[in-house]
């Protein structure tokens, strides 16, 4: 087993990144993995090593060498998250084993409680998380936005737990004329979605399928502008580091936006920061508002993590993937150095393709790039 140095300053450490794929044709929020590892390459004073996480030997990300500046030094293939956590620390188990790591930021939503598991085991093997309570990533739930918000003093539509087949007979007894308003059907795994007619709801049920784990709700719509903000808990409450952004109209089929504009947004940060007071949180967060045509914030959503954007922190001068690891050592948010707000820096999503060569990519087998590779499978190179 390679362990870290106990004494050994957070710029130097090797750093683990989960959610490699940064899919956005699949339904959910694209992983952030691709960004995290930009953030840390891209500052200066980090000196230790990125490695790749992926659940997949094509997830794209961990091809990111020549395009992004080596954005991973090393790659390792996980589990998928329908393996549980067992598998997954078996897998960590085998990683380290051939590589030092210090520390790990998980990127894909269906990881997270599985590390939140695991963090007591991966602590004594020397490897760092900053992870919320169970309780807190329970609040965050959809189904239970309105009584977090409440509880904050702040607003939310009407969230319901809805069934298929009794909501589809509920909505087919409805005149045409008493859909009054547009509704959003959204769940965890399969992300959000608009309906303005029971046609479209029936569709988009179809293709949805809720578990007890994972209920397919419905959301009233609020009119207006989405804002999001991202920012780092350390669970006394503080709000650390926030980042706000204006959404522009460009979206995918899952509300996710393409491009979006740096702001400065008083009430926005205050929403922030009364609900990080109510959840205590510990790691990163995003929170998605809307702005009514009245100016009152709504808040539609809480999601665990990185945003696929958080790459827009470090060119804000709020590098808060390296303000993580600041954190994991321990450094009090008052001694970190933000810059201070910096509206109209614009974030535009891209699709990327690139070339990569038949057989494994450099940094997946053994070499110059890693000191452990991988066969088709995923298993440890000896």
């Amino acid at each position: 087993m390679i362990l870290r140095s106990d004494l050994a300053h957070w710029t130097g450490w090797n750093v683990a990144v989960t959610g490699m794929d940064i899919s956005t044709a699949k339904p959910g929020r694209p992983t952030a993995g691709a960004a995290v590892a930009r953030c840390l390459r891209e500052l200066p004073v980090h000196r230790g090593r990125v490695i790749g996480l992926g659940c997949g030997t094509l997830h794209p990300g961990l091809y990111y060498t020549e395009a992004w500046g080596d954005a991973c030094d090393a790659g390792y293939v996980l589990p998928e998250p329908s393996a549980g956590a067992g598998a997954l620390m078996q897998r960590l188990s085998d990683i380290l084993r051939h590589q030092r790591i210090d520390a790990i930021i998980p990127c894909r939503d269906a990881e997270l409680p599985h590390f939140i598991k695991l963090a007591p085991a991966l602590g004594r093997l020397g490897v760092r998380l900053l992870l919320p309570t169970p309780p807190s990533l329970e609040r965050c739930a959809p189904q239970r936005l309105p009584e977090l918000a409440a509880a904050a003093g702040i607003l939310t539509p009407r969230v319901t737990r809805i069934d298929g087949a009794s909501f589809l007979e509920h909505w087919a007894s409805l005149a045409a004329g008493a859909w009054v308003r547009p509704l959003v059907i959204r769940s965890v795994a399969h992300g959000a979605c608009l309906v303005h007619t029971p046609v479209q709801a029936r569709q988009r049920l179809a293709r949805m399928a809720g578990t007890p784990e994972d209920p397919l709700l419905t959301q009233d719509y609020v009119p207006g502008v989405d804002l999001t903000l991202m920012a780092l808990g350390d669970g006394s409450g503080a709000l650390i580091g926030a980042v706000m952004l204006q959404k522009q109209p460009t979206y995918t089929e899952q509300g996710n936006a393409w491009t979006g504009v740096t702001i400065d947004h008083p009430p926005l940060l205050a929403a922030g920061e009364r609900l990080m007071r109510e959840l205590r949180w510990r790691g990163p967060l995003e929170l998605r508002m809307r702005s009514d045509p009245q100016g009152l914030l709504h808040l539609i959503g809480i999601l665990p993590g990185f945003p696929a954007w958080v790459h827009l922190s470090h060119a804000v001068g709020r590098n808060l993937p390296a303000a993580l690891l600041a954190l994991l050592q321990d450094v009090q948010p008052a001694r970190l150095e933000f810059a201070a707000p910096r509206p109209g820096m614009r974030f535009i999503g891209s699709a990327h393709n690139g070339a990569v060569r038949p057989a494994a990519p450099p940094h997946l087998v053994a070499g110059a790039h890693s000191q452990a590779g991988l066969t088709s499978d995923g298993q440890l190179l000896a």
